[in-house]
């Protein structure tokens, strides 16, 4: 449109500022000379809502020469004409005519919800984020404080503050005009222009809009003569497929966003409706990675006077909330041991779906009786009036965590994963996962509304990958044939008395999963097994780029195919069995029929993504017959796309974490169009005195030999050994616990296993208990207490002789280094063994460094489309090495911060309050190094600056046993 007179309709994304006034018209005319509709953009919302008013800018014709109001033309004026200038003048005249806004609140230093007196830093931090706040829409801040450093304590305080102070300035603030010029009529405004009535909004055209019967019952009164003759009765008939026609645009989706729960079947669904309370607005949104990490923060906010006069709700997931003690056919099977989280969620969707009809005889003096409608087949949701109870009971206790919700839910008799999805609309404070929030869907389902409230996500290290994670699918080689057997059998049962749609779009699912696997099995060079390609490339190559997958995933969301289909391929394998009742571990298994088309269903979706946003990974089956299973996934690539989903409907986004730095990285990724300049970061030292850690990087052994746990040296078994003589001393000296971290699962039992041959482990023994961290994240907790129990009772019974405390062996990555606090006796030492940078081999890693090399390099140039366009046409994968040597900036950053990341999160775990101490030893040569100019920095240069500034290089093991020797006797002394 450069140089162009273009016409706009009202955007859409304007309405979510604001109501749109009567006496504001609803295009707008702009002459544009750079493309960018911005100051049309933020003149439109200026004009149509007082509440963005207040903190934007009016943006007016003197400024803005370009910029004019426009009306839709009466029939016979020429489309395109101008309107006359006293029309805008008008307007102009409306907005100044408004009375002045109250101005935002002033920086703020006192915070009377805290629980003591805070320290500096903690003030520091509270007023910062509450001046991010107060700087209003569109806020975007990074707070930085150390783990241990009441960091979470600081954000309730803060935060809440600022949102009751916010409620009271708008209370506060003089009523706006409702309705527009108060009967002021310009002369020179045309008829058609102040006759022209405004569309209502878009919400009330929905809730008028009937929804169009598309779906229609295929079975019952419908059904083909000669089914029944064909030997399918009642109880097979439940899998037939209603007619299904998606031709029209009245076919479109529906109901989007609805509760997917059933009610009472006393409740009418007006009642129901009517029952619904008004959306509070603004909102908190706290959210983090996992359910205990909520679990702190509620335990953090019940510390406050917040706990009783802020409405709260905690959301978690199925696997935490559901109290289900009966299966869908009423046997006493317990949900909750379905075990994974996919299981139960199924298990929870198809008790929904499994609706039982009953009379319900009421007699008194009014009435005989009525028939009850349809009630859910889950007990736990059959009762709205115990709904009502739940939520009643919830807001009288106040702020409660997962835990809390789930033993009133079991006290009650209902379910509290619905119960608190209820309460989210009346919350003035909602607590969440990742999951729940950031994903698109999930919001969508759990009807979340982010519009002028505030998020804050916690833990925000590494959010960018969490991010794309979230959108990555996968389907093996197996998951698409047994989805191709059940679809095949399906389609040849029920053939004759499907609808024409039905049978098409069925087919469809077939052409594509044939295609799919195809691709795996077929490699007949044997040459390459692995191969990465774009979104287009994958659908060209397949021959499938005719198929429309916006329809049929459509289809496949209203349709009900995969549980239909399932069912009856469930039903089949029963039968052929002899088992009339299959057992649910097998049928909800991670490879069960629902399960492996849910994955297929969720790859088709990956496919509607931009051809930029992510790539398509085809690992195919091997020919020497190797066990790898062959699988095509789909790696999310872009996290500013998902990102900018929330920053969009938003007031403010604050990002909060121990480590955050580098910035530059999470704005590239996350936001690379915003200048740094517009981002608010605040970063502090710890609470802890200097003398309270003692940082050291460990270049030697006791022998004399160098520390190298680079890749190709850390398995030699001399480097192996050296590294035990390390501990069996390091054990002597340090009291209580120590906690050791390895790069990999594989690479510690490697280091074990050795070290048990070389009577290592027994050495160990003599002054420490020896803990693993297992696998399975579900034993960790088991393993966690014992080596709690076991610290606590040395520290106790330790009279300098024998066994003085315990050693636990973790890995970077694992569940001990994401958010398990090692406080006072817990972790007096943590030592990093070696550098753990991600594996080279990584097909995803590779993928996301040469996307990050691609924006970093367009950044950099100014051009977002030729610049990094240099990996587009490269299916077959290179060496991962070869691709870092490539890279110049951005992809190579990436790849170090990966590792002081990790590094950072795990070495973080040993301070938690200002009277703690502890040692951490980085134990590799490579710490020792100074900045150069060679392809990767010195990797101390990314610890944090509380760490960075007390680190010392020991050149010598001598030299490490005299310090942590002073370091500990100091410390005992002083506490």
């Amino acid at each position: 449109m450069t140089g162009e007179r273009a016409f706009f309709p009202f955007p859409p994304d304007i309405r979510r500022h604001g109501e749109i006034r009567d006496s504001i018209y609803t295009y707008v005319v702009v002459t544009a000379a750079d493309g960018i509709d911005r100051p049309f953009t933020l003149l439109a919302a200026a004009m149509t809502s007082p509440l963005y008013f207040r903190t934007t800018p009016i943006l007016t014709s003197t400024s803005y020469p370009s910029i004019r109001r426009h009306h839709s033309p009466p029939s016979g004026r020429r489309a395109g004409k101008p309107p006359n200038a006293p029309a805008f003048s008008r307007a102009r005249r409306e907005l100044a005519e408004m009375p002045t806004p109250p101005p935002p609140p002033p920086p703020r230093k006192d915070f009377p919800a805290f629980p003591f007196p805070p320290y500096p830093i903690q003030s520091e931090f509270m007023s910062f984020l509450y001046g991010a706040l107060s700087s209003g829409p569109g806020a975007l801040a990074l707070l930085e404080s150390p783990t241990g450093t009441g960091k979470t304590l600081s954000i309730i305080c803060s935060a809440l503050q600022w949102l009751l102070d916010r409620r009271d300035a708008a209370a506060a603030a003089p009523a706006y005009p409702s309705g527009g010029s108060g009967g002021v009529e310009d002369d020179d405004e045309p008829d058609w222009m102040r006759n022209f009535t405004p569309l209502p909004p878009e919400k009330e055209i929905t809730k008028r809009k009937p929804n169009p019967p598309v779906m229609r019952k295929s079975a019952g009164s419908r059904r083909p003569d000669g089914f029944g003759e064909e030997g399918a009765g009642d109880d097979e008939g439940e899998f037939l497929l209603e007619d299904y026609e998606s031709d029209g645009e009245d076919g479109a989706r529906r109901g989007a966003g609805k509760r997917a729960h059933c009610g009472n079947s006393s409740s009418s669904e007006g009642e129901e409706l009517d029952e619904e309370e008004e959306e509070v607005t603004p909102k908190v949104y706290f959210t983090s990675r996992t359910h205990s990490q909520l679990s702190q923060f509620v335990g953090e906010l019940k510390r406050t006077e917040f706990a009783g006069s802020i409405r709260t709700v905690c959301l978690g997931s199925r696997k935490n909330l559901c109290v289900n003690k009966v299966d869908v056919m009423c046997l006493p099977a317990d949900v909750l041991k379905l075990g994974s989280a996919n299981r139960i969620n199924e298990r929870c969707l198809e008790l929904q779906k499994n609706k039982k009809s009953s009379k319900v005889k009421i007699e008194d003096d009014k009435r005989k009786s009525r028939q009850a409608k349809n009630s859910c087949g889950c007990p736990m949701l059959r009762n709205r009036s115990l709904q009502k109870e739940f939520r009643s009971e919830v807001s009288n206790q106040g702020a409660l965590d997962i835990e809390d919700l789930a033993h009133i839910g079991k006290k009650i008799g209902t379910c509290p994963y619905y119960g608190s999805r209820d309460m989210v609309r009346s919350a003035d404070l909602v607590v969440l996962p990742y999951q729940s929030l950031l994903l698109k869907s999930a919001r969508e389902s759990l009807g979340l509304n982010l519009k002028d409230s505030v998020v804050i996500i916690d833990e925000a290290h590494n959010l960018a990958d969490s991010l794309t994670n979230m959108y990555n699918s996968k389907i093996t080689s197996s998951q698409l044939k047994a989805v191709l057997s059940h679809l095949d059998a399906y389609l040849d049962r029920f053939h004759n008395v499907l609808g024409a749609g039905n049978r098409r779009y069925i087919q469809t699912l077939t052409v594509l999963t044939r295609s799919f696997l195809r691709v795996l099995i077929n490699n007949q060079d044997g040459a390459s097994t692995m191969s990465s390609m774009t979104i287009n490339q994958f659908l060209f190559a397949l021959d499938i780029d005719n198929i429309n997958i916006v329809k049929l995933c459509q289809y496949v969301k209203e349709s009900n195919i995969i549980h239909k289909v399932s069912g009856y391929a469930n039903r089949i394998a029963s039968t052929q069995d002899g088992v009339n009742q299959f057992d649910l571990q097998q049928e909800h298994g991670e490879g069960s029929s629902i399960a492996c088309f849910q994955a297929l269903v969720d790859f088709l979706r990956s496919l509607l993504n931009g051809n930029d946003d992510g790539r398509i990974i085809v690992a195919k089956q091997k020919l020497n017959g190797q066990s790898e299973e062959a699988y095509v996934k789909f790696v999310m690539l872009c996290a500013e796309k998902i990102f900018s989903e929330v920053t969009r409907d938003a007031y403010a986004v604050i990002l909060a974490g121990g480590t955050l730095q580098p910035i530059e990285e999470t704005r590239l990724r996350l936001c690379p169009s915003l200048p740094p300049t517009d981002i608010k970061f605040f970063t502090c030292n710890h609470i802890v005195p200097p003398e309270s850690i003692l940082p050291i990087a460990v270049t030697r052994g006791p022998s004399g030999m160098t520390f190298d746990f680079s890749y190709n040296s850390r398995s030699s078994p001399s480097m192996i050994e050296e590294l035990g003589r390390f501990i069996c001393n390091i054990v002597t000296v340090v009291p209580e616990g120590v906690v050791m971290f390895f790069s990999s699962y594989d690479y510690e039992r490697r280091v074990y296993d050795a070290w048990t041959t070389a009577g290592i482990i027994s050495k160990i023994c003599k002054k420490k208990h020896i803990f693993r961290e297992p696998r399975n994240s579900a034993d960790v907790e088991s393993v966690l207490n014992k080596y709690k129990e076991t610290v606590q009772s040395c520290s106790k019974n330790c009279q300098g002789q024998g066994v003085n405390g315990a050693l636990l062996l973790a890995v970077v990555g694992g569940k001990i280094s994401e958010g398990i606090n090692f406080s006072d006796g817990m972790g007096r030492c943590v030592i990093m063994v070696g550098l753990p940078y991600p594996s080279p081999s990584d097909v995803e890693l590779i993928e996301t460094i040469k996307h990050i090399e691609t924006i970093s390099s367009s950044v950099l140039v100014g051009d977002d489309k030729a610049s990094g366009r240099k990996y587009d046409d490269e299916c077959e994968l290179q060496p991962g090495y070869d691709i870092l040597r490539k890279c110049t900036k951005g992809g190579r950053e990436y790849y170090e911060n990966l590792c002081m990341k990790a590094v950072n999160q795990s070495i973080g775990r040993a301070i938690r309050h200002i009277n703690d101490y502890a040692a951490m030893l980085l134990v590799d040569s490579r710490y020792a190094q100074v900045s150069s100019n060679k392809s990767f920095s010195c990797p101390t240069d990314k610890l944090p600056q509380w760490i960075k500034a007390r680190l010392s290089s020991a050149q010598n093991y001598g030299e490490v046993h005299r310090l942590l020797h002073q370091f500990f006797k100091l410390n005992k002394q002083k506490h």
